[in-house]
């Protein structure tokens, strides 16, 4: 029954006294609606006989006429009025004020009292609330603990709101009815095979995570409803995925979903995306043991120019003929997003324009190739799908917006007309350095993709030697965000290198001016056989343009099953040997930090690896040197000779690609 907007108030029921409605549309003079529809006890006339204010207002002589038709009906008000009585006394109603004494009994019923369901109905006590933790919030759904004396299994109460599986009204719908209500009752269908495994479970702290059927209701509404507002242009293909991932979900994982469900609608606890703090990865070596070990992951890079690793710095020659060819093209590029052509203006043109060709429609995301199956021959191959927005690869322009087309450069000669490429110096008078791990972050400008961050950590114990911002040299287009997670605040908030700010609790990032200078930096930690560490490394040494010879490179560390120019992306790979969550912000961008030392641990993996192979073949460590068993050459590299490509990796199936970052 909806609920009366009141505009018949004023109409007097034609029903009169004889209407039987709890909640009347027209109006009854004699009938107050606090009497009808509150659940506490009224006051009746055999409690309220002592009542002054009673007797100067008796009941009519009609109601009680009917209310008195027989016998068994007055013994029966009687019964009824009485447990009300007992009921208003329990629960210490007598306090009434006398105000509120007259005006309750001042008003006379006209219906019949066995038409009221307030008058049978017995006397509750207000529900219990929840309990609260020290901060004010209510616990979570798997915290169990609880105040003294409370059970220890004993959850928040939750009330779901009763809905009917029917899809909620929307501004925009992105179907038909008939549509969203058959998708809908498919993903409820998922939703409740799930919830009855956990049912089964006999594991009684599971039995809070068992959803009613108005709770799955809710639950699959929502999530229709969010699909439907979110994404309407693919809500078919997002919402088919969902139900799809349901009937392939675990029931650990789907626990773990109707946790973050409770706790957001019912606990309205925020579910946390921040990293949880990663275990400490152990070798069972000492540091000096684990870098003697790392000499023999060393990745050769020759032969390997044509995927993008630079072993010699371009000649002048090249350089003026690549300043030529820019020239020649007159600023015209083709976007690195859409694939689109525009014009590009180095220093802005005189209307201040950066670059033409108006707003970028691109996807942000990379497509993903489901693996082949042994049906795929009679239901043919499954098209490639981009994860940003479920589109199958070529049907839409893009999901995502920027406001300039943006390109990046490849070709070696014209980075170094851009700025030359440096080997790294020679520095005598430190010695041997210990290895570093860097990462580096970019964004494009009117000059292509360029050093944005720089940040270096030492290696295998990960202490922060070098994080800076940097200056580009074009103008910026754009900063990259998703990915690279420097925004422009960052930039306003940053200090200069080198000076102190004491007055924050969180010390902004520093700048340097160009990306020389963060090269310069970068070079104080290095000598030209130190071990530079990093994943996919030649982007992070195009960025900076350095020539390095000794790099450890855990591209090739782990190689993707197709090899080069396949590539494992990080993330991926520290799931699977770390057991670790990286790049976990989203839209908020990756921490250069926190890749360059998850990239650290890789390869102190692979050092345990590859001490277990070196140990059984007669290898031992003296000092901080590996020593060979006779009759075995002492340099052989291990990164491509005893353990071979792709050792210690899972077996996985070879027509799947993965995203690299």
């Amino acid at each position: 029954m909806f609920t009366p907007l009141g505009l018949f108030k004023d109409v007097p029921c034609p029903q009169g006294s004889k209407c039987a409605l709890l909640t009347c549309i027209f109006s009854h003079t004699d009938v107050s609606p606090a009497s009808v529809a509150a659940p506490a006890p009224a006051v009746t006339p055999r409690a309220a006989d002592n009542d002054a204010t009673f007797k100067e207002a008796p009941p009519s002589k009609r109601r009680k006429t009917e209310a008195s038709t027989d016998g068994a009906e007055e013994k029966s008000r009687s019964s009824s009025l009485t447990n009300i009585k007992s009921g208003r006394d329990q629960t210490s109603t007598a306090n009434i004020a006398p105000d509120a004494a007259r005006r309750d009994s001042s008003q006379t019923p006209s219906r019949d009292v066995k038409s009221l369901q307030s008058i049978n109905r017995g006397v509750s006590p207000p529900p219990i609330r929840a309990a609260s933790n020290p901060k004010g919030s209510t616990a979570a759904v798997k915290d169990t603990s609880q105040p003294s004396g409370a059970s220890p299994t004993r959850m928040p109460p939750r009330q779901a709101p009763k809905e009917s599986l029917n899809p909620r009204m929307i501004t925009k719908a992105p179907a038909s009815h008939a549509v969203r209500s058959a998708i809908l009752a498919k993903l409820h269908s998922a939703m409740v095979a799930l919830n009855e495994k956990v049912a089964k479970d006999p594991d009684s702290t599971k039995k809070a995570l068992v959803l009613s059927k108005d709770e799955l209701i809710t639950m699959a509404l929502d999530e229709e409803e969010k699909a439907a507002k979110g994404n309407p242009a693919v809500y078919a293909n997002v919402i088919k995925l969902r139900i799809v991932k349901l009937g392939k979900m675990s029931k650990e994982d789907w626990e773990k979903e109707v946790t973050a469900h409770l706790n957001a609608r019912y606990y309205k606890i925020p579910t946390s995306q921040k990293p949880q703090n990663p275990q400490t990865f152990t070798t069972e070596l000492s540091e000096k043991e684990e870098i003697a070990v790392a000499s023999k992951l060393i990745t050769p890079l020759i032969g390997r120019e044509k995927f993008g690793y630079v072993t010699k710095a371009p000649s002048q020659q090249e350089v003026e003929s690549a300043k030529e060819g820019v020239q020649f093209a007159k600023g015209f590029e083709s976007c690195d997003r859409c694939g689109g052509r525009f014009q590009v203006f180095p220093g802005r043109r005189e209307d201040g324009t950066l670059a033409t060709g108006g707003q970028c429609s691109f996807h942000p995301g990379k497509p993903i190739y489901p693996s082949r199956k042994q049906t795929d021959h009679i239901t043919g191959d499954r098209p490639a799908y981009l994860p940003c927005c479920n589109e199958t690869v070529g049907t839409s322009a893009g999901c995502t917006k920027a406001e300039y087309h943006v390109f990046k450069i490849s070709e070696v000669k014209r980075l170094a007309s851009i700025l030359q490429f440096e080997e790294t110096p020679p520095q005598p008078d430190k010695g041997p350095l210990p290895p570093v791990c860097f990462d580096c972050e970019m964004g494009y400008t009117t000059l292509g993709l360029e050093l944005i961050r720089l940040t270096a950590v030492s290696w295998p114990e990960g202490k922060e030697l070098v994080d800076v911002l940097v200056r580009p040299m074009g103008e910026i287009l754009d900063l990259n965000s998703r990915f690279s997670g420097v925004r422009p605040e960052h930039y306003a908030n940053a200090i200069p290198y080198g000076s102190e700010d004491g007055e924050t609790k969180e010390t902004p990032l520093q700048v340097v001016d160009s990306p020389a200078a963060a090269r310069a930096l970068l070079f104080k930690f290095l000598q030209p056989e130190t071990p530079l560490i990093g994943h996919a490394i030649d982007n992070d040494l195009n960025a900076c343009r350095i020539i390095h010879p000794t790099i450890i490179d855990t591209v090739m560390l782990y190689p993707h099953p197709r090899g080069l120019p396949m590539r494992m992306s990080l993330k991926v790979l520290c799931k699977r040997y770390l057991d670790r969550d990286i790049q976990t912000a989203g839209d908020k961008g990756h921490d250069s930090k926190e890749d360059a030392r998850a990239t650290g641990d890789l390869v102190r993996v692979k050092v345990a690896e590859t001490w277990k192979m070196l140990k059984r073949q007669g290898w031992t460590i003296e000092g901080d040197k590996l020593v060979a068993p006779p009759g075995v050459d002492q340099k052989l590299n291990t990164g491509r000779g005893v353990l071979g490509p792709g050792a210690g990796q899972k077996r996985k199936d070879p027509t799947r690609t993965e995203p690299s970052t």
